[in-house]
């Protein structure tokens, strides 16, 4: 059995669904596209990757949505059926990998380092991670399909552009 300090929990907020995950992640990343912006529901997800034998569902029954990316990857998000938090998701391209959301462990959360941040390209511009990686897009980022405008980070209008405007955001 490995030590407690390797062992970390977490879940959801109603706490229906949890997980444990075993030993450090395999990468952390802060990512800022648009598809984990709507996700979250912030300017970013945080994504702590996990080798699926390092990852154990305790509990909790989930829902599932799952879309394809621009570079045609299907991404499947996976959330508590009964408060719909995200608890973890999985990509195509990354076989055998799980990404847990990262502020969804228990105290103390934040325990892992951040290894870098992809997406910046539609990275907020109050946003600053201190980490040794930035990508404008992904490594692995090749485009197959044409994302809907919602979608696309380049095409990102901040609040700040408003605030000069006339328009009314009420």
């Amino acid at each position: 059995m490995l030590p407690m300090s390797n062992v970390h929990q977490g879940g959801c907020a109603c706490g229906q669904s949890r997980y444990e995950v075993t030993d450090k992640p395999v990468r952390t990343r802060v990512c800022h596209c648009r598809y984990c912006q709507l996700r979250s529901g912030s300017p970013f997800g945080v994504g702590v990757w996990f080798n699926a034998s390092q990852v154990k569902i305790l509990k909790g029954n989930h829902k599932q949505y799952k879309f394809t990316t621009e570079s045609g990857n299907d991404f499947q998000t996976n959330f508590c059926e009964n408060c719909g938090s995200s608890v973890f998701w999985t990509i195509s391209h990354m076989k055998d990998m799980i990404a847990i959301a990262g502020a969804s462990f228990d105290p103390p959360a934040f325990w892992y380092d951040v290894s870098g941040e992809i997406f910046t390209r539609s990275k907020a511009p109050f946003i600053k991670i201190d980490c040794q990686e930035h990508f404008e897009t992904s490594p692995t980022y090749k485009p197959v399909k044409t994302d809907d405008d919602r979608f696309d980070g380049k095409k990102i209008i901040y609040l700040t552009s408003f605030k000069n405007s006339k328009t009314s955001l009420a």
